[in-house]
């Protein structure tokens, strides 16, 4: 049984090392140049590890990906780095139930009120009691107004703009239920981590197919598959597939899906990411890895210093940081430059560290669409089983990973349960 898996991030990358350790015969295919999808790196010649073009880490209890790192000897690092949030233009801490206690405009009833608030949330185990609720009214009448317009209503205004209010709880749950203190992260970058799982995904004989454009899926008989890719091979005959592109993507590149499964699936919203990449020769926050602004008004939502995480002896020691933001398509901040970007954000990070930009010595820009899937009251309607309308073709993509967020833990998880139900379906 051949098996062609569409799109080499580690949702695709976890189908195909899964479906050839149970003996099928896999075809993996990639448009990019490098796997890794949105966590996909990159890395200067003075380097020793890669940077992920935008930031990410790993939580504890992230036990698929986590897992996965043992099974194929990939070394994790664990740390506990410093969260803090930035109220009048002051840093907190933000990491623990008794660092609410040092926030400031808020009473002790206001603290109290927003610590058990967390707490529930963070014990609750059904998110199907949250699906239908908004976050913010809820978190108003809960937490009170004070904390709710003093942090989260910004956080949810920055992370989510006009969708802010209609954001479902499920969603807060799943970022409450998930956070640990301490992260991890894969020694030498995520790049290096997915590369490791491509050397074992081709030493268990899977075929990878690297700047392959899949072009359209088509039914070549009853019993095969035709998909016709920009380059040569131009056509590959397959058994099944699974796709894990957005889907969208998928949508369009399967002519034979019907009209009404097209809609649903394609409804869901999503935002763009995008992260400014600072390079200087000085640290820029004191000893902070993550940063959540909650000023209204500023132009970007966190900044995150990754060398107070991974030290900066990886990266010829220089002092690396993320400046994010999550766009809807629309954002004119999409049609700019790392130079033009950077003079926005200039007045604000200067009143984080006056004069920074004399430390400066690199600046990179990158945006990737469908990063954050919208997940608003309502959104499971929309979702769709693995299995789609037309035989021997899967969807796994990230909007399927509910109720959890975006994230590779998931896409490894994911990627797994795809391919056992593929092996089981042969």
């Amino acid at each position: 049984m051949k098996i062609a898996i569409l799109g080499a991030g580690f949702g695709g990358l976890s189908a195909a090392y899964t479906l050839l350790k149970l003996g099928q015969q896999v075809v993996l295919i990639e448009k990019d140049t490098q796997v890794g999808g949105l966590a996909v790196g990159f890395k200067q010649p003075n380097w020793n590890w890669s940077l992920e073009k935008a930031y990410h880490h790993w939580f504890t209890n992230d036990e698929f990906v986590l897992g996965l790192a043992k099974e194929i000897g990939h070394k994790v690092i664990i740390k506990r780095p410093t969260t803090k949030v930035m109220i009048d233009g002051l840093l907190y801490p933000l990491d623990s139930p008794l660092s609410l206690l040092g926030l400031p405009r808020l009473s002790l009833i206001d603290k109290l009120r927003m610590g058990l608030t967390l707490s529930y949330l963070k014990i609750s185990n059904n998110y199907r009691n949250f699906e239908s609720i908004k976050a913010l009214p809820w978190l108003e009448k809960t937490m009170g107004k004070n904390a709710t317009n003093l942090i989260w209503q910004p956080l949810f205004q920055g992370k989510f703009s006009n969708y802010k209010d209609d954001i479902s709880l499920s969603w807060f749950w799943a970022r409450i239920k998930k956070r640990t203190p301490s992260l991890a992260y894969p020694d030498g970058g995520f790049q290096l981590f997915a590369e490791h799982l491509l050397t074992e995904i081709k030493k268990l004989g899977g075929e990878v197919l690297l700047n392959s454009k899949v072009l359209k899926i088509t039914n070549k008989d009853h019993t095969n598959l035709s998909i016709l890719l920009n380059k040569v091979p131009k056509t590959i005959i397959v058994d099944k597939v699974i796709c894990t592109l957005p889907s969208p993507i998928f949508s369009k590149i399967t002519p034979g899906l019907p009209a009404d499964y097209s809609k649903k699936i394609c409804s869901i919203s999503h935002l763009h990411a995008q992260v400014l990449i600072l390079c200087l020769n000085q640290p820029f926050l004191k000893d902070t890895y993550w940063l959540n602004i909650t000023e209204k008004n500023w132009p970007f939502l966190v900044l995150a210093e990754h060398t107070n995480f991974m030290d900066k002896v990886f990266y010829n020691n220089q002092h690396i940081i993320y400046v994010g933001n999550y766009l809807p398509t629309n954002h004119p901040y999409l049609k700019l430059s790392a130079k033009e970007l950077l003079e926005i954000f200039d007045p604000y990070l200067n009143k984080l560290k006056p004069d920074y930009k004399q430390t400066i010595t690199d600046c990179f820009l990158f945006s990737a669409p469908f990063a954050q899937p919208v997940v608003t009251v309502g959104y499971k309607k929309n979702l769709s089983n693995f299995k789609t309308p037309l035989d021997n073709i899967y969807l796994a993509n990230m909007d399927m990973v509910y109720p959890w967020d975006r994230g590779t833990n998931y896409a490894v998880e994911m990627g797994q349960k795809v391919a056992d139900l593929v092996h089981h379906e042969t």
